[in-house]
């Protein structure tokens, strides 16, 4: 099989996924999935519910495994043709990832600072001076500086979502995969994360985000691919998307979640 790291406009491709298939016993989630991401670019999964954005997502970091396909992520193969590399060799790969959670998924029992620089110190095995400066700084990137020493109950949604992403820009990833970040949270607590999210996509950190924000996935994102019956049924600019899609299925979809003015 070809290597599938390309160069497509001066950018390099850090995911890319081949003919990728997915069941859960007799469920066909989905098949046939081949998608790029860019370096330095923002890709917004858009689909009904049940389509399959969250479980690709957590494909690629190997939270789930697929049944099909392959993976290349940062010039390093995840699965080939539907065989996944060693363990340690897999390891590696995912650790260029960083994974943000509907649920948030933070440590309970832990302050804002301790959920930060928990896996640079016990997974990258770094040392807690180096850590600690760089946590705060990021805490201070998603305006939560003066939380550090509360805990998740203590904070609200909106708050616990911008240590998540705090949390998830500490271990330094190349990639952040985001599953529908903004589900649990009511309209005003969601715009906090959107800004986040818009700030990090101006500052091209490289996302995949499985959202059921129109406006962010037609405002921010700079590809859309839309997911529904098992596949991928359409993708392109979010100029495309919205303004010119080109099924029925897209078209239905679209009618039914107009995207809001947010930005």
């Amino acid at each position: 099989m070809e290597n599938l790291t390309k160069t497509i406009s001066g950018n390099k491709e850090i995911i890319r996924t081949e003919k990728l298939r997915k069941n859960f016993g007799k469920l066909r989630v989905f098949e046939k999935v081949s998608l790029t991401v860019e370096q330095g670019e923002t890709v917004s999964l858009i689909g009904p519910s049940g389509c399959g954005k969250s479980t690709l997502l957590r494909c690629i970091n190997r939270l789930e495994s697929v049944d099909g396909g392959s993976i290349q992520i940062a010039d390093k193969w995840l699965v080939r043709d539907g065989k996944y590399v060693p363990d340690d060799e897999a390891r590696a790969v995912c650790s260029k990832t960083a994974m943000c959670f509907q649920q948030f998924n933070l440590f309970p029992h832990m302050t804002v600072i301790q959920n930060l620089t928990e896996a640079p110190l016990t997974v990258q095995g770094r040392n807690l001076e180096e850590v600690m400066p760089e946590a705060k700084e990021v805490l201070k990137k998603v305006g939560l500086e003066t939380k550090a020493g509360c805990y998740p109950y203590e904070l609200s949604g909106g708050q616990q979502q911008r240590v998540a992403i705090a949390r998830a820009l500490a271990v330094k990833p190349e990639i952040i995969l985001f599953d529908e970040p903004t589900s649990a949270l009511d309209p005003e607590l969601t715009q906090e994360v959107l800004q986040v999210m818009k700030e990090l996509a101006e500052e091209k950190m490289t996302m995949l985000v499985a959202t059921h924000e129109m406006s962010f996935a037609r405002d921010i994102a700079g590809k859309v691919i839309f997911l529904a019956d098992g596949g991928i049924m359409e993708q392109g600019t979010p100029e495309k998307i919205f303004g010119a899609p080109e099924t029925g299925r897209l078209k239905h979809f679209l009618s039914a979640v107009k995207p809001r003015s947010n930005y």
